[in-house]
């Protein structure tokens, strides 16, 4: 490819996505090999510099401020409390540094109205304020002057001689959710015949598994898979886009991904596949 072609290639992924994409979203669904980027632009982010593009690095820390006003924007735009998925689509930072803060995506609401009110922006904020509010089902009047519990109580403690459990699953051979890609394989591995896959062979190398695929009454295809316990993890560990037919994740949390997606915390629901 020549300068000219990656640049080119850079705007139409952002047509595709809305946003810049991350060095490793790009490489993967536009086919850029990461020595062409060093060999004409030095870095990734020198490449987006020269389409007029920004953005944040995983190595740039974020303020408080930067992440709640691009947050509360996101809820502004939306209309609701977004999904990390959501997060992730339509603001201008990772979710991470909220995970790295408050550890759940689940607790970043709380956070976010409690720096509101301590920096007293309930006034600029007042439609985001209420959003929260309604989604932490709080009167309006106790959010305007809520403060996070403290650490003791906000957060239970965690004993790290103790192992993890996923939350439980109430049908099934398996006893709790997957909590990580072991976990996956056991799920799939347990539910293969009853979403439709017979499992011909597993492997320690990408993909993961071949399989065969019911695709009609007495028919069936080969499908290479590959299990993951995010979707997302797909793109952090550096496989090939065109090296497998499908991913299998517990928890789907890469809306533009090119391939199909299989979220078995979806599909099997209380621990049985879900019939549709």
């Amino acid at each position: 490819m020549t300068r000219e072609e990656i640049i080119a290639a850079v705007k139409e992924c952002v047509a595709r996505l809305g946003r810049a994409p991350g060095a490793d979203e790009f490489r993967l669904t536009m086919s850029v090999r990461r020595h062409l980027i060093r060999k004409y632009f030095s870095t990734y982010t020198q490449l987006l510099t020269e389409c007029g593009l920004e953005r944040h690095g995983s190595g740039k820390a974020l303020t408080l401020e930067s992440m709640f006003r691009d947050w509360a924007g996101v809820v502004r735009n939306t209309g609701k409390i977004p999904t990390a998925a959501d997060y992730d689509r339509h603001g201008t930072h990772s979710y991470r540094p909220f995970l790295t803060r408050y550890r759940h995506w689940r607790e970043v609401p709380a956070g976010m109205l409690a720096y509101m009110v301590e920096k007293g922006l309930g006034d600029e904020w007042q439609d985001v304020q209420k959003i929260i509010a309604d989604h932490l089902r709080m009167p309006l009047e106790e959010a305007t002057k809520y403060k996070l519990p403290s650490e003791s109580t906000f957060r239970p403690r965690i004993m790290a001689d103790r192992p993890i459990y996923g939350l439980p699953l109430l049908q099934g051979p398996l006893t709790f959710a997957p909590t990580n890609e072991a976990g996956v394989l056991a799920a799939f591995a347990c539910h293969a015949r009853e979403l439709g896959f017979t499992i011909l062979r597993l492997q320690a190398a990408f993909p993961d598994c071949e399989a065969l695929r019911e695709v009609g009454p007495n028919k069936g295809q080969r499908v290479l898979i590959e299990l993951e316990y995010e979707s997302r993890n797909f793109l952090e560990h550096l496989h090939p886009i065109t090296g497998c037919d499908l991913i299998v994740c517990w928890i789907h949390n890469w809306p533009e991904c090119p391939l199909e997606v299989i979220e078995l915390s979806k599909v099997l629901g209380n621990g049985a596949p879900q019939k549709t």
